[in-house]
């Protein structure tokens, strides 16, 4: 249907007379208008410096737990390794074996041969690779002296052993290609992060660099109020627990004056287990500054769960090479009761860990482009704490 509307002119009119310069100025303004709102979006499309900072720490996260993955698949493809060698070292071994087996049945066979106490066709059956058909031609069985048959049953045995094997070693030398290429695609991984990380950083200004270090001196002065805090914590409720053994002591000590006149010392629960965190402390100390790689165990470099498997191993306790399995290897303790030694794990996927050296601090090796040091527990937020464990 058409429209009975009337159209509009196309300028503007002031008392029913067009004015040209009102009209410019109204065109000028809707161009400006339209390049300001088409500006907007890109505007907006630019992150702000604290969306900056959350991305570049995720792919550091990222790639952190990456690396754990790439040390689980590097310890998994090691031990395959050592099975398949192994393997493979045993059935040369059966092999051989097996031919000394074969090579006594061929000199029974030509002894009889040459006796005439066998068919001609006997020897050659005997030197063939399936000699389990020989026991079909029952015949010649009541022919076979008592040796004879106890060396062929053995070669049978060798040789179901050796065709055992042959099949293991072609399972682990499949399982080992396998782990190999999971070790591949961590590390790709763990080095696409790490590029990214780098790439986004390098399109900051100086300025927002400047403002991106205000940020972080921020987080790091709010983890030291908290850590303080826990000290303070952990201060109080550790004079709580020697006054109150203090008092058991001495109500202790007053009934037995009273009656048998024994006396009771009991040494520290923990007494031992400082000894050894001690040691892991003092080692984890020695490793100050030195950088943070992806993978390493040291001397020179560590990974988080290489710093903290190398301290512990400095005190007489092996420790699993991954955060993963670290997490599970002692008894988990509640953040009030940490004490120095104990391993402290972070974020809900476990991919990172330091070791505890008290007062709401601990030392650890942060992440690629760092260095190990010294840190409040506190230095990503208490969220993401998730977990205390006594390894020992």
């Amino acid at each position: 249907m058409a429209s009975h509307r009337k159209s509009r002119p196309t300028g503007t009119r002031v008392a029913g007379i067009r004015t040209p310069a009102l009209a410019t100025a109204a065109l000028t303004s809707v161009a400006l208008l339209s390049q300001s709102a088409n500006a907007a979006p890109e505007a907006d499309d630019k992150p702000s410096l604290e969306e900056v900072e959350k991305k570049v720490d995720d792919l550091y996260r990222q790639a952190g737990s990456a690396t754990e993955k790439y040390n689980a698949a590097k310890e998994k493809t090691a031990k395959q390794r050592k099975r398949a060698d192994a393997l493979i070292d045993d059935v040369a071994k059966r092999t051989q074996k097996l031919n000394e087996a074969r090579e006594e049945l061929g000199s029974f066979a030509s002894a009889q041969y040459r006796t005439g106490a066998a068919a001609p066709d006997t020897a050659t059956f005997l030197l063939a690779d399936t000699p389990q058909d020989y026991f079909d031609q029952t015949q010649l069985m009541d022919r076979m002296t008592g040796r004879q048959k106890v060396a062929v049953d053995d070669y049978i045995a060798q040789q179901s052993e050796t065709m055992t094997k042959r099949q293991e070693a072609t399972e682990s030398l499949e399982a080992l290609t396998e782990s190999q290429g999971d070790l591949k695609a961590a590390k790709a991984t763990v080095q696409r992060k790490l590029a990214d990380a780098r790439e986004l950083m390098s399109k900051l200004t100086a300025e927002e660099k400047a403002r991106l270090a205000a940020i972080e001196k921020e987080k790091q002065e709010e983890a030291a109020r908290k850590a303080a805090e826990l000290a303070r914590q952990q201060a109080a409720q550790q004079q709580a627990q020697e006054e109150a053994a203090q008092q058991q002591d001495s109500g202790s000590s007053s009934s037995g004056s009273a009656g048998s006149g024994s006396s009771t010392s009991t040494a520290p629960a923990d007494s031992s287990y400082a000894t050894k965190a001690d040691k892991a402390l003092a080692f984890a100390r020695a490793q100050i500054g030195k950088p943070y790689v992806w993978g390493a165990v040291g001397p020179g470099s560590y990974d988080c769960s290489g710093l903290t498997q190398a301290a512990w191993k400095a005190a007489g306790v092996d420790l699993p090479r991954t955060t993963y399995d670290q997490v599970n290897a002692g008894t988990t303790v509640p953040l009030s009761q940490a004490q120095p030694g104990d391993l402290v794990f972070f974020y809900d996927d476990v991919t990172h860990v330091g070791i505890y050296i008290g007062n709401g601090m601990m030392i650890h090796a942060p992440k690629p482009g760092t260095y190990v040091r010294e840190e409040s527990i506190y230095y990503d937020g208490e969220s993401a704490i998730h977990s205390m464990v006594r390894p020992a």
